[in-house]
């Protein structure tokens, strides 16, 4: 009796594992039909489990399009529950922004349960050529909370626009400029709402990272086309602000940056001096501000050298 008892105990705390859910969402509405999930403002810890990106689905009419799988199968399976129970409408597609893990782990679930994986084509060659990329949430997540995550390649690649239709309304998905702060960045428009996505095109409540990968003129530019197309929400890849401006610190950070590293270049500043010329003091209230300023002038500033 006592080791059926004990049996039963064992079972029951194995069933309560995944009772409680892993990421505790809070969808907010952000227009009819959609909902989004604010990710945490710091990198991945064990503490935020990976989610610090923003996710959303759209209700399309006849079906549900889930925007940024997430950084974990797991992230998508409870996200993917949710947006269901929610709606009473099942998942025609998943969308992916970028190839970066915090995104595109997710897309595991999404890929064994043979919903289609949408994003840009280049994000084939950003996986190839980026495998580091996948490492740090192998480590940050345990064995139980990483199962099952897994680099899906989307099996449905564009490379200008593509268009989802569904019973009720559209959703667009846009490559604005060849290079952003990613080669496969993307955004998500539904224009009758006027709600933009904009991946990590923008960036809010924290500092953007701007990499090797990335390009100062497109990435400027891409800001200047979500500007023109008069959006009445933009929701960032990283980031709480919705308003229609909420692209501009974005777009201020880089022409800043822009300006005042080429200043620098331009005079032989050497690189160890360059942050002695270089003032973003004006987002310093921004998390990360410090440590990424410097790394992000660095990194423009190296590429300088090849312009």
């Amino acid at each position: 009796m006592k080791k059926l008892i004990l049996l039963c105990s064992i079972l029951l705390g194995a069933l309560s594992l995944h009772a409680e859910p892993l990421y505790p969402f809070k969808p907010v509405k952000v227009a009819d039909g959609i909902e989004c999930v604010i990710g945490d403002f710091n990198p991945p810890t064990k503490a935020n489990k990976g989610f610090v990106n923003n996710s959303c689905w759209i209700d399309i009419g006849d079906g549900l399009v889930i925007v940024d799988p997430g950084p974990s199968y797991r992230f998508a399976q409870e996200f993917a529950k949710l947006a269901q129970k929610s709606t009473d409408k099942k998942i025609k597609a998943a969308v992916v922004t970028n190839y970066h893990d915090d995104r595109l782990y997710g897309a595991s679930y999404y890929a064994q349960h043979h919903i289609p994986v949408i994003a840009h084509r280049n994000i084939v060659e950003d996986i190839k050529k980026n495998p580091g990329k996948y490492e740090r949430l192998k480590h940050i997540l345990s064995p139980e909370e990483f199962k099952g995550s897994k680099v899906v390649t989307p099996d449905t690649l564009f490379d200008d626009r593509y268009v989802i239709q569904g019973s009720k309304r559209k959703v667009e998905l846009l490559k604005l400029t060849p290079v952003s702060e990613e080669h496969s960045d993307i955004v998500v428009w539904v224009p009758d709402v006027k709600f933009l996505f904009a991946g990590n095109i923008v960036f809010n409540n924290r500092v953007l990272n701007y990499t090797k990968n990335s390009n100062m003129k497109g990435w400027i530019e891409a800001l200047k086309k979500i500007e023109a197309m008069h959006p009445k929400i933009v929701l960032g890849g990283h980031g709480s602000l919705m308003e229609p401006d909420a692209y501009k610190t974005t777009l201020e950070y880089l022409t800043s940056l822009q300006k005042q590293v080429k200043a620098a270049y331009a005079n032989d500043v050497d690189l160890s001096e360059l942050m002695k010329h270089v003032d973003l003091s004006k987002f310093k209230n921004l998390k990360h501000a410090e440590h990424l300023n410097r790394h992000n002038a660095k990194d423009y500033y190296e590429q300088l050298d090849w312009e």
